[in-house]
């Protein structure tokens, strides 16, 4: 049985998101979108959020890499989940 693998500063919880260990409530997922959807580095991720150390958004990347089917899961998910709230926020009577 091979070695499980272990990623400093990232907990897994069963059937939730992987997460900063030191900061709970800060997704691997959020890491990445800026990542690919904004074309941020590493080092302007930690820019914009100084609670970061380089080296957890390095840990969060390498996660990703690693678990991309995962985590592009996860991003897809929480993108039909924010256009059906639009759709549903669009169609209320102001």
């Amino acid at each position: 049985m091979p070695a499980e693998i272990t990623y400093p500063q990232i907990v897994k919880p069963a059937n939730d998101s992987a997460r900063l260990e030191n900061h709970r409530r800060t997704c691997v997922s959020m890491i990445v979108a800026d990542y690919l959807w904004r074309g941020w580095s590493a080092e302007e991720i930690v820019r914009q959020y100084p609670y970061l150390t380089l080296a957890e958004t390095h840990a969060a990347l390498t996660y990703y890499f690693e678990h991309r089917e995962e985590i592009e899961a996860e991003l897809l998910t929480e993108h039909r989940k924010a256009e059906e709230w639009k759709n549903r926020v669009e169609q209320l009577p102001l």
